[in-house]
């Protein structure tokens, strides 16, 4: 049975390597995604203006006057002075052509002082440039930038979340070959074995060590397996949450309704419309963020309104409120939503931390989870330390691999011996 685990375990991590260390070393760097964000692009993201800040619905205005090919779809209302305030906007049809229009950028950065644009960028561009850095590893962490095609743009969710499912599951078989063998019976001529010796964490014990002094073969042998043994529950936390936010849909929010009572709201009971199509609203932006606003204080919802975005593929708007110094705030539940409808502005849904069922909280629990939040900033270098362990791993085990097939090359180009 173990040599039949011990295959599965070397063809399944040989499948999904490349990926893993793709998405280790983003995510150790995406855990600090804000941060380098705006340390990069510092000339657009801080603001000189100073003074009251204008009416996000007016620097709403100003992009959408600076370029009649586009239109707002998403907008920040937390605004603060010193920092500039994001505008997503999507391209209008040419009538020309009857097609969107081309744009090479999708969000827009304004000082809310004064209401100059300070720069623009394409979010979903496959760049290393300092402009698009972050969100290129952002979408390469879980996406891997692969790109619309049959009618759908979440290939790249569902490569790497079933990459994630073989990973929880290939955890679990590594663990597992990390245990000692059974002991053979012992023989009834055989002298009786010393009970310490034999003892099962004695025999397991080993499998915890790192022989440092070793070198090549044995240390690389055992990073792989002590260092997958140390980090393992939270390997299992990490793989756990990978898959079930890039395969939420499709996958883990019908299994948890099936087992557990949930609460769905519109991106669970809505069908998002066909791609490339656009459901427009029937009220704007200000009315929306009106209705939520009076809803919120019924509702009990104490942060700021932090934003507002409609997708047009689903027909409401997702109204967020945060703290707009701390977006990710309080264990990473920091941030609540309503969802207005498009059409006649009634309330469809509402996101709460920590209120709802207990399958509510733990699908909330998911990403704060993942991005190591829920600790808060020792949680988020936890996480950048697991994203490179996770790599380490990965190519640990690829060297395991390599020596082994050269080992058995050898032996079987070995010359036969003449006697």
């Amino acid at each position: 049975m173990r040599a039949f685990w011990t295959v599965i375990h070397r063809w399944a991590g040989l499948t999904i390597a490349l990926f893993l260390i793709v998405a280790g070393l983003t995510g150790a760097v995406t855990s600090w995604d804000h941060e380098l964000d705006e340390w990069l692009n510092a000339d657009i993201m801080d603001t000189p203006g100073r003074g009251p800040v204008q009416a996000p619905f007016a620097l709403a205005q100003k992009v959408a006057a600076a370029d009649p090919r586009v239109e707002v779809n998403y907008m920040t209302l937390g605004l603060e002075e010193g920092h500039a305030a994001a505008f997503m906007v999507r391209p209008l049809t040419d009538p020309a052509t009857n097609k969107p229009f081309v744009l090479d950028y999708n969000t827009v950065y304004v000082d809310p002082v004064t209401a100059q644009i300070t720069g623009t960028r394409d979010s979903t561009a496959i760049s290393l440039s300092r402009r698009s850095l972050m969100p290129f590893l952002r979408h390469l962490h879980y996406s891997l930038h692969v790109p619309a095609f049959w009618g759908t743009d979440r290939w790249g969710y569902w490569l790497m979340g079933t990459v994630a499912l073989v990973w929880l599951l290939d955890s679990m078989v590594a663990f597992y070959l990390t245990t000692p063998r059974r002991l053979r019976p012992r023989a009834p001529d055989e002298a009786p074995r010393h009970r310490s010796a034999n003892g099962w964490w004695q025999r397991w014990k080993p499998s915890w060590v790192v022989r440092w002094a070793a070198g090549g073969y044995k240390l690389n042998f055992d990073l792989h397996r002590a260092g997958g043994l140390w980090v393992w529950a939270i390997i299992l936390v990490v793989a756990f949450t990978s898959f079930s936010l890039n395969l939420y849909r499709e996958v883990f929010y019908p299994v948890m309704s099936l087992v557990s009572t949930t609460t769905p709201g519109p991106y669970e009971t809505q069908t998002p419309a066909p791609y490339g199509t656009f459901i427009a609203p029937a009220i704007g932006f200000e009315q929306a963020v009106d209705i939520a606003k009076k809803q919120a204080v019924q509702r009990g919802i104490t942060a700021p309104i932090g934003g507002i975005y409609y997708g047009g593929n689903y027909s409401f708007y997702n109204v967020s409120f945060f703290d707009p110094a701390d977006e990710f705030g309080a264990a990473g539940m920091g941030l609540s939503n309503l969802y207005v409808d498009g059409m006649d502005g009634t309330i469809i849904g509402q996101h709460k931390p920590w209120e709802g069922t207990a399958a509510d909280v733990f699908v909330q629990l998911q990403f704060p989870l993942h991005s190591g939040r829920i600790l808060g900033l020792p949680g988020r270098i936890l996480m950048s330390f697991m994203g490179i362990m996770v790599a380490m791993l990965s190519i640990t085990g690829i060297v395991i691999w390599e020596r082994k097939r050269r080992a058995r090359r050898l032996q079987l180009n070995k010359p036969l011996k003449l006697t």
